[in-house]
């Protein structure tokens, strides 16, 4: 366990160090402040609008960067110290694979918590200041599922770019992978089920079926615990009709997504212990 803290330190530190850990917070507050105030430019008007407009923009937002800047941040986890010619160095200390990667797991996901933490949050607070009828026990129960699922959201996509680290041998190949990871989870899973909805126009098997495929993405979980609250006219129409109205449990959702954070890095230990270095 000390050895895992002690990887998951330094991983942190260099994070800092490398400025990772302050653009991703000042990035994440200026986009949240700069959607929330002027997502309603296209009807004609600029400002904070309700509360519950300003979490469905704020989620949209962070389905595209949290994931994309974890996977940035991860995907040479173990091919970039393999490329690098001091991962043998690394394994020579009294130090297993599987501390290895849990340590470099738990410091980048500590990076992207403390980011999405600091950054939603100031964006946050400076609406609530700014809208004083926002200012409720539901509305910071809304925020509070908000930053914890956008943390859980950001390990998942960490574990998912630890997992590609192992996979691949050169730092190239891992990005590449990276980005096609991003895209078919953040743009094509969805445009494909919506797709498929919309063709055959939601038969009762589909409807059936759609509400648990929308489980098997990261992603759409992170969008259900924060957008299937606030029902339909907040920009998710299209989102519900693949749910097909059904009502999740908010444990559940936690759940679930909790797995996909544990999931892939449980994959990358078991394919890493297995590879030769």
């Amino acid at each position: 366990m000390h050895s895992i803290a002690a990887v998951a330190r330094k991983e942190f530190r260099d994070d800092f160090r490398n400025r990772w850990t302050v653009v991703i917070t000042v990035l994440f507050g200026a986009l949240a402040l700069g959607i929330a105030y002027f997502g309603g430019a296209t009807a004609g008007r600029v400002g904070f609008t309700s509360f519950e407009t300003t979490v469905a923009s704020l989620t949209t937002l962070a389905a595209f960067v949290v994931p994309l800047i974890s996977l940035l941040i991860a995907y040479d986890t173990v091919v970039g110290e393999r490329d690098g010619g001091t991962l043998l160095l690394l394994l020579s200390y009294p130090l297993s694979r599987g501390q290895l990667v849990t340590g470099k797991f738990l410091g980048h996901s500590a990076v992207l918590t403390v980011a999405t933490v600091v950054g939603f949050g100031a964006a946050v607070a400076a609406i609530q200041a700014m809208t004083p009828q926002a200012r409720t026990m539901a509305a910071w129960g809304e925020i509070a599922v908000f930053v914890g699922s956008a943390s859980l959201l950001g390990a998942s996509f960490v574990g998912i770019g630890c997992l590609i680290s192992v996979l691949t041998r050169d730092k190239s190949r891992a990005a590449g992978m990276a980005l096609l990871a991003w895209f078919v989870l953040v743009v094509l899973f969805d445009l494909l089920l919506l797709a498929v909805l919309v063709a055959s126009g939601g038969n009762a098997t589909e409807r059936a079926v759609y509400p648990f495929l929308l489980l098997a993405n990261p992603i759409d979980v992170f969008r259900l615990l924060n957008l299937g609250a606030l029902g339909a006219g907040a920009g998710n129409d299209a989102f519900l009709a693949m749910s097909a109205g059904r009502t999740y449990e908010l444990w559940t959702l936690f759940v679930v997504l909790g797995v996909w954070a544990i999931a892939p890095i449980a994959l990358a230990l078991l394919a890493f212990r297995q590879q030769e270095v």
